[in-house]
């Protein structure tokens, strides 16, 4: 599709760099991008991508909007406290620019999801804050041969790396699992929940993770294959060589353990957040109307435009429209399987 004149004004300084030129814009304006995880390395991409003239963006988020979020997750304010993060993205970008088609996806992602998540996104940009779900990402990137964008920060620290399996390549570079072959034991690896983190680092991350989408997009030369490393407090950066493993389970044996899960309930305790997720073996729409009647005898209730949030026994339980629930107050997944049959169901 051509590029309108509203969208020669808007995007013209951006036409002005050689690098982009008009041909690069309609190229931008032409793609279709997923962006999973919308915290603040993932609303610093899409923020980026947005005024960059992306045509087509997919906002994927399980969570919703959280006060200690504010300090870092720059596109929420006070007043989307408990809505949805993704319909909240979705209405602050739309504002921002409502000629591109943004599709809000308030879902988790797993075994039984992701293939209708990424639907024909040529580009998957990592915003997430679990190695479990980047392992998922890896393997359809992989088998599906959609390149993806790895990101991730903690404390003052960040990096990123491209992982290009790329349709008509005929010389794969390495994968995720390449880098990280397992997913390390719970607690060996510091989180933003345990360790902290500065609200400049996700900015700097997620601008390199943006403008190396926007660099695969133009099919430009100068696509990065280092993993890329920052300490913004020390100003140390490094660009590493990682080696392409000749036994990965991943890109080389094809053995995609993430994407072959067994069908089951989908119970995950939520790093270093003390609370549990329960996506039920068939989930489907929840009647939020009648948990709202049942639930608001026993405890305390809040409604909100898309969730219903039960406070009870010190815990606190988020039903959402598409099945999930949310258990805020233990880790313990067999407390949270426990709470679940008692309050919503087997």
């Amino acid at each position: 599709m051509p590029l309108s004149k509203k969208d020669l004004k808007r995007y013209s300084r951006q036409i002005l760099l050689q690098i982009v030129s008009k041909d690069g814009q309609e190229k931008l304006s032409n793609s279709e991008v997923v962006v999973i995880g919308l915290g603040a390395l993932g609303g610093a991409i899409a923020n980026n991508l947005v005024r960059a003239g992306v045509g087509k963006l997919r906002l994927v988020d399980r969570d919703v909007v959280e006060l200690e979020n504010l300090h870092r997750q720059v596109i929420y304010d006070e007043s989307m406290l408990g809505e949805p993060k993704a319909l909240a993205a979705a209405e602050f970008f739309q504002k921002v620019n409502p000629d591109i088609n943004i599709t809000p996806v308030v879902q988790d992602v797993n075994f039984s999801t992701i293939d209708k998540i990424i639907a024909n996104s040529s580009i998957i940009l990592d915003g997430t804050d679990n190695l479990e779900t980047r392992f998922l990402i890896n393997d359809l990137s992989v088998k599906k041969s959609i390149p993806w964008v790895y990101g991730g920060v903690v404390g003052t620290q960040g990096m990123t790396m491209n992982i290009l399996h790329l349709p008509g390549k005929k010389t794969i570079g390495p994968c995720f699992r390449c880098l990280v072959p397992q997913i390390p034991a719970q607690g060996a690896l510091p989180t933003c929940d345990t360790y902290g983190i500065i609200n400049t680092i996700p900015m700097i991350i997620g601008s390199i993770q943006s403008t190396e989408a926007i660099k695969l997009i133009l099919d430009h030369s100068a696509i990065n294959d280092k993993l890329l490393f920052y300490d913004v407090w020390t100003h140390e950066f490094r660009a590493l060589n990682i080696q392409k493993n000749h036994s990965c389970r991943c890109c080389v044996k094809h053995d995609f353990e993430f994407l072959n899960i067994k069908k089951r309930t989908v119970v995950t305790s939520l790093c270093s957040r003390d609370s549990v997720q329960i996506i039920p073996i068939k989930s489907a729409a929840t009647p939020l109307q009648e948990f709202e009647k049942k639930l608001s005898k026993i405890g305390s209730l809040k409604k909100g435009k898309h969730t219903l949030e039960l406070k009870i026994e010190g815990y606190t339980i988020t039903l959402f429209l598409d099945g999930r629930v949310l258990i805020k107050g233990t880790s313990d997944e067999t407390v949270a399987k426990s709470l679940y049959a008692k309050y919503i169901g087997n």
